[in-house]
């Protein structure tokens, strides 16, 4: 958690990409992606002197110097496969068995590398870690390169930690250490796509949604009743009470369609909407929002399947067979149906301008229509999945990937690589899922845990969605929005961008039963490799990451754990950490080693916990901005020759307060801002607080002068 000085940052960004680019890691594709899929094989082992080098997909990924005093060390390499896994072990170990080993060297990875652990502790509580930025936390003993598929890790043992050294276009480098009486290095190539059993994982064929995903879903507000009137309405609210602080999604859901099935029936909406669909996009598009729609795989016309029986999933009579919620099952590895029925629908729909799909019943044609007709594909000698991804594959042909495309409902891991997110349980929001799935959120795609009601666990709901950089959709009546109920939401947003902080899932129970997606032939309720609605992990942590500090905020959701020790959470139990709880706006206190956070409000039934490193000078504690207590508004923080000094990024209208820390030695001598109003601040015990009032949008840059007592 150092704060680095800028011109000591720039140098080692400028050493670290001169390597990345000698070592050939610039072998890249447009915007930094390598270009075709590397080799499910070891890696190449070089050991010369001290000297240890690791390469592969042709180019170095690891360079290092082993010590192990006077008498060397001896190194033991080994392959093995389990089915298509191929994982490869270094062992190091002293010749002289009384001496220790030591380990020194740098990861070379590439732009869509990060450090992480890649496997779960024996010890400590559950925590589902998220990252936004590069993770520094002591926890890190790996690092993953989502852009070719390998993990390099060091096994449990020995003392080992991954540090960031800096990023350049083309990669990115990591200084790895450990020290023991043995290491083990553990390389495993195509990690997510053999290790983790999703074959369809191929992340140098396509990129992650990095921009958040906010806004508000029709569905629990209106149902299949919704009017045109309704979202007129409340894309006024939305422009008026939430998209000024990120909800800029608007996604009508089922009941403006006429049927189910013929293009004709979805792109002419029913009477509830006199205007049109175009209409509906302009008007929410004219408030700033994005427009999103949702659609259905269903088809519900049998006297058109009459006439078209060869474009449909047959039983074995040869009649057009039927399945619940598919009701009849489109055979997408026809072309004629799919240029017939799907596309027209996809295509008519983009140019409306509809920017944000829902595709819906995903796993009813995949299990009633599909699986359950298995026979139609045995007859017809046809790939029964290939067909399911054709399905996909005709609606992101059309709809281009400059828009987002969510699978609907459950996982659906034969759509990686054509959706650009999954809601990963059934109907109501999965706190479980967060912990069941964390692994994929933002490598395999963006996580949707269902829409978010402001009701009485609001404070909890919108806290976990953003801490895990998830996708997050409110679905009240609009008027709530007006009302104080909308506080949480608004402090949630915008959601950062994360990638997760274990390549493992927390509560694994229901990713290690994907392979039944294959034998279910029903798709009412959840199965076993949903996630699931119950919470199965009460602590998230988001590390945040900045060119001017490094702190941590953890959400709390229940109280499995009375006392947190700094070492669980990744950081240095050595030190002394401020605790700011944001929701009531008060700070706990300062902790060596462990803190306990105390009993959950009932009317937040969370905490969002800021962790920050004491310094011995006046510092900021919190902003009261967003959950994370500074991670989107913050746009830096500096402390030199007795001032403190930051920009912060600020909402119109929204007042914004900036706890600080002053120690006993140090006196407020003056705040002075511009870009917003400073009222007087107000001390409480060790902090002082100072409210900034701006009447638009923008930046305002503060300075906080102090003198010693």
């Amino acid at each position: 958690m150092k704060i680095r000085a800028e011109d000591t940052r720039k140098k080692i960004t400028c050493i670290v990409v001169a390597v990345i680019a000698a070592i050939g890691l610039s072998a890249c594709g447009k915007g930094g992606t390598p270009a075709g899929a590397p080799e499910n094989g070891a890696a190449g082992i070089e050991i010369s002197g001290k000297d240890l080098v690791i390469r592969y997909d042709g180019r170095k990924m690891f360079e290092a110097e082993v010590a192990a005093g006077e008498t060397g060390f001896e190194a033991k390499v080994n392959v093995t496969r389990a089915g298509e896994a191929v994982t490869q072990t270094v062992l190091l170990t002293p010749r002289d068995r009384s001496a220790r080993i030591r380990l020194g060297g740098m990861v070379l990875g590439g732009p869509e590398s990060f450090p992480c652990e890649a496997d779960r502790r024996d010890r400590g509580p559950a925590v589902v870690r998220h990252v936004s930025g590069t993770s520094r936390s002591r926890l890190n003993r790996a690092v993953y390169d989502r852009g070719r598929d390998w993990v390099l890790s060091i096994d449990a043992g020995p003392r080992a930690g991954i540090a960031p050294l800096a990023a350049g276009e083309d990669g990115k480098a990591y200084r790895l250490e450990a020290d023991g009486a043995e290491i083990v290095l553990r390389f495993r190539p195509r990690y997510y796509q053999i290790h983790r059993g999703l074959s369809f994982f191929e992340p140098w064929t396509y990129r992650i949604w990095t921009e958040p995903v906010a806004g508000w879903i029709s569905w629990f507000a209106f149902y299949d009743k919704v009017t045109e009137t309704d979202i007129v309405g409340t894309a006024d609210v939305l422009a008026e009470t939430l998209l000024p602080f990120g909800y800029d999604l608007l996604q009508i859901d089922d009941g403006y369609q006429r049927g189910e099935g013929r293009p004709d029936l979805w792109l002419t909406a029913n009477d509830k909407f006199p205007r049109g669909l175009d209409f509906l996009s302009r008007y929410i598009k004219s408030k700033g929002l994005r427009p999103g729609i949702w659609t259905n795989v269903a088809f519900k016309q049998a006297d058109f399947v009459g006439e078209h029986r060869d474009w449909f999933v047959t039983g074995e009579s040869g009649e057009p067979a039927r399945g619940n919620w598919i009701e009849f099952s489109l055979d997408a590895s026809n072309r004629a149906a799919v240029d017939a029925v799907v596309r027209p629908v996809y295509r008519g729909l983009r140019g409306m301008g509809w920017e944000y799909f829902k595709v819906d019943a995903l796993r009813h044609l995949r299990y009633e229509g599909y699986n359950a007709h298995a026979g139609h594909f045995g007859r017809t000698k046809k790939d029964l999945v290939g067909t399911f991804r054709s399905y996909v594959e005709a609606i992101r042909g059309e709809v281009g990937r400059d828009v987002f495309v969510l699978a609907c409902w459950g996982i659906r891991p034969e759509l990686v690589g054509l959706v650009d997110g999954c809601r990963i349980g059934t109907d109501g929001f999965s706190y479980a899922g967060m912990a069941q799935f964390n692994s994929w959120n933002n490598v395999v795609w963006r996580n949707d845990p269902d829409h978010v009601e402001l009701n009485d666990d609001r404070y909890r709901s919108t806290l976990v969605t953003s801490l895990t950089g998830s996708i997050l959709l409110l679905t009240d009546k609009p008027e709530l929005y007006r009302t104080a109920a909308v506080e949480p939401a608004r402090r949630a947003a915008p959601v950062l961008w994360t990638v997760p902080g274990q390549v493992f899932d927390v509560d694994p129970s229901r990713s290690s039963e994907l392979g039944r997606v294959d034998t279910e032939v029903s798709g009412s309720g959840p199965r076993l490799f949903d996630a699931s609605l119950q919470p199965t992990c009460d602590l998230f942590a988001l590390e945040i990451d900045r060119p001017f500090e490094n702190w941590l905020v953890l959400g709390r959701t229940g109280e499995s754990v009375r006392e947190i020790r700094f070492a669980d959470l990744g950081l240095d139990p050595a030190k002394e950490y401020w605790v700011f709880e944001f929701w009531s706006k008060g700070l706990l206190g300062s902790f060596s080693g462990s803190f306990a956070p105390g009993p959950l409000d009932p009317v937040f039934r969370s905490q969002a916990l800021a962790i920050r490193e004491r310094r011995p000078h006046p510092q900021v504690l919190a902003t009261s901005r967003h959950v994370t207590c500074g991670g989107p508004d913050l746009a830096d923080v500096r402390w030199a020759n007795g001032a403190l000094s930051g920009t912060s990024r600020l909402v119109a209208g929204d007042p914004y307060d900036i706890y600080l820390s002053v120690p006993q030695e140090y006196r407020l001598d003056s705040f002075v801002c511009e870009g917003a109003t400073a009222s007087e601040p107000v001390r409480a015990g060790p902090t002082v607080k100072i409210r900034l009032a701006a009447g638009v949008a923008g930046t305002a840059a503060w300075r906080a002068v102090f003198s010693p007592r």
